[in-house]
């Protein structure tokens, strides 16, 4: 009998960074993984379409980050829209992205999105980001209107849509912030943001310029969760999914997107062993 934790664990996407240690992380994936390429403004949309396309001919689920502020205008939007079919890509993911002033007309999500969706590509489901922790500019009723707004457009154009998560390391947060979103209207299914097995320092370098501040400092606080981070190999996330696989069926969490920074070996590693009965 399949465990809540090695369903949840069955369902992982695997979060790369287009940096120069993809290629090892990329040769450290299984075969047919599902995995996400991420998108900043320092490296731009181009390498992550090329890491995708990468990983699309060598027979994995692809999924590209489109950052709406990095699209120049809608004739962009259909390209991208355009390289998707040619690739063979069925699902993406849209964010606003990272980059304080927006090269084009999009500052948010859900424009670029209802221009990307016009084009008409074969997409069958798009991710939409999620944020438990609050996020440091948007307002939370902001926040709330923006997953309504974006649910109500992948509805109308009969794409499935999920929420994947930003980090973070509160149970009760997390759990809170799910109920909270399903109160308002929100019946997406949620992949839960995670953390691989990292490294300690990456982890801590890192979580500033991704937005997860208040969970690091959850984590500063929780001497428990602190002593695991400073074992050998890194941080380990199996105790937080372990106090939220009983209950990720009742919350609608389907799966895992999960923040690998290219430490893809180590992650998969200790994903097999827990899946042991």
């Amino acid at each position: 009998m399949t465990t809540p934790l090695a369903a949840l664990l069955a369902d992982s996407r695997l979060e790369l960074l287009p940096l120069k240690s993809a290629a090892d992380a990329v040769a450290a994936l299984p075969p047919g993984s599902s995995v996400s390429v991420t998108c900043s403004p320092a490296h731009g949309l181009q390498v992550m379409q090329d890491l995708v396309a990468r990983l699309a001919d060598a027979g994995h689920h692809a999924v590209p980050h489109f950052a709406a502020r990095l699209v120049h205008d809608r004739h962009h939007a259909a390209q991208l829209a355009g390289w998707c079919d040619d690739h063979g890509i069925t699902e993406v993911f849209c964010i606003a992205g990272d980059a304080l002033d927006p090269v084009g007309p999009y500052a948010g999500a859900e424009p670029f999105l209802r221009d990307l969706l016009d084009a008409g590509p074969k997409l069958r489901a798009v991710g939409i980001s999620g944020y438990p922790d609050g996020h440091p500019l948007i307002a939370k009723h902001t926040l709330a209107d923006a997953l309504l707004a974006k649910q109500e457009l992948l509805e109308s154009a009969g794409v499935q849509g999920t929420v994947s998560t930003q980090m973070c390391f509160d149970v009760e947060r997390i759990l809170g912030w799910i109920t909270q979103v399903r109160n308002e209207g929100v019946t997406l299914p949620v992949r839960l943001g995670v953390p691989g097995v990292v490294d300690k320092g990456k982890l801590l370098a890192l979580g500033t310029r991704i937005g997860i501040g208040t969970s690091l400092r959850y984590l500063r606080k929780n001497r428990a969760l602190v002593g695991k981070l400073a074992m050998p190999g890194g941080y380990d996330p199996m105790t937080l999914l372990r106090a939220i696989a009983p209950q990720a069926r009742d919350h609608g969490i389907t799966g895992l997107h999960v923040f690998t920074f290219n430490a893809v070996g180590p992650t998969v590693a200790r994903w097999h062993a827990s899946r042991r009965p």
